[in-house]
């Protein structure tokens, strides 16, 4: 009975954390603008700063969200809990022009416990796109034909919005050591994408031209399936090497996207497009190599099926037009390695009991900016875990990462955007579940 409240209140803790996330979840790059806006590393506290490799890592005492597999590794006594939030700070640049721009977020929340022996569960809450951006640019357009004066165009551009993953999710291990899982996640979220524009005569605002405005919006709801296998092999009491691969299964969203353009004298119009998104296929494969208990060296590499999703569109041939097209994304590949290493964990000392992360990743773009690829990314992490406890598998940990991430872009004429994060994250991993005998 005392076990069922446990979980029952921690299901309702993650649904109420959950909704606290979506609201403060957030983005200041100009590249939100496009597409679902940019993708989120899914990983927890713990990998973070090992570049965010996980498909083959398998620990008793974390819940690692990127293989579900992996849940059916989670020790039988311990309730795990883990949340995070990232502080960022960027750096905007495009020619001589140099923007600041800071932020912070709350991540994630997720929490893991066995059901049964080979059995483990895992329920939290993911972020999965995040749009947030605000620039303006202005250029000559004309002469203005009475008074000969310059007449300039100025444009806002504002968006705000992103899609985020409640989930829940079980791994098994069957027979031998072969183990299987699944997440399967609601996914929910909006966008809006504003345009505003305006104009001036020799800096003073005329109202002479006509600016053409236009609001971008969505609200998305629908699900999401991540498959996982893992199997670790021995190869000698001191060395377990593992194995592991993913698979997220696509599909079209039933969902509308609406275009509104309207001019600066009332004149307006308004569009609606159908089955407007869809959510890419994908696959990953990783391998991991634990030694001795102190050191963790992980690989991932993953593949999305982005080119052949479709997003919403405008065209003015023959007339205005809105309709979910295919041609706006790429496929997109993204390479992780990172390792964790561990002094010595039965020590006395707190130094060697500090888990010492280090980790890379490069991924390609996933969409297409104004009709050229959007920017590679690749960053650099490191990090610690600190122990709260002496407990050697259990108790609570504070995880730390830092990581320096580039967008680059594919022309010169695009914005090249650096960023410095901070994240922090507490896990707790409890012995929630074990019985004594005197009470």
């Amino acid at each position: 009975m005392t076990r069922n409240r446990h979980i029952a209140t921690l299901f309702l803790a993650t649904l109420a954390l959950a909704q606290v996330a979506a609201q403060n979840n957030g983005s200041n790059s100009s590249y939100s603008r496009f597409g679902l806006g940019t993708i989120n590393d899914q990983s927890s506290s713990f990998n973070k700063a090992m570049g965010g490799v996980g498909k083959a890592i398998r620990l008793g005492n974390r819940v690692n969200t990127t293989n579900p597999a992996s849940y059916s590794a989670i020790d039988s006594l311990t309730m795990i809990i883990d949340a995070g939030m990232s502080l960022s700070a960027g750096r905007m640049k495009n020619g001589e022009a140099r923007i600041k721009a800071n932020n912070c977020s709350f991540d994630y929340v997720n929490a893991g416990f066995r059901l049964r022996k080979g059995l483990g569960l895992s329920l939290g809450m993911l972020p999965y796109t995040t749009i947030g951006y605000s620039f303006a640019t202005s250029q000559k357009v004309t002469n203005d034909f009475s008074s000969t004066q310059p007449i300039t165009s100025h444009s806002s551009y504002n968006g705000e919005g992103g899609l985020h993953q409640v989930y829940m999710g079980v791994g098994w291990n069957p027979f031998a050591a072969l183990s299987v899982g699944a997440n399967i996640s609601y996914v929910w979220g909006n966008y809006t994408h504003s345009l505003s524009q305006t104009f001036d005569e020799n800096g003073t605002v005329s109202s002479n031209y006509s600016g053409l405005n236009s609001s971008h919006n969505a609200e998305i709801k629908t699900y999401k399936i991540d498959l996982g296998v893992q199997y670790p092999i021995i190869l000698n009491p001191q060395n377990r090497l593992t194995v592991g691969a993913t698979a997220g299964l696509g599909h079209n969203i039933k969902g509308e996207a609406s275009l509104v353009r309207y001019n600066t004298v009332g004149d307006s119009i308004s569009i609606v497009a159908e089955d407007a998104f869809d959510l890419p296929y994908s696959i990953g494969a990783g391998v991991a190599w634990e030694s001795q208990g102190k050191l963790l060296v992980a690989a991932d590499y993953t593949f999305e099926k982005w080119g052949s999703c479709k997003t919403p569109q405008m065209g003015t041939e023959g007339g205005l037009s809105y309709t979910a097209k295919e041609g706006a994304y790429l496929n997109r590949s993204k390479i992780s390695a990172g390792a964790q290493y561990i002094p010595d964990p039965l020590s006395n000392n707190f130094f060697n009991r500090v888990h010492y992360r280090f980790g890379a990743h490069y991924s390609t773009p996933y969409l297409k900016v104004n009709g050229h690829d959007g920017p590679s990314e690749y960053g650099l992490t490191a990090g610690v875990g600190l122990p709260i406890s002496n407990n050697i598998n259990r108790g609570p940990m504070a995880n730390i990462s830092l990581q320096w991430m580039r967008r680059d872009p594919s022309v010169g004429s695009m914005i090249t955007e650096d960023y410095f994060l901070v994240s922090v994250g507490i896990t707790f991993a409890e012995a929630w579940f074990m019985k004594f005998k005197i009470r």
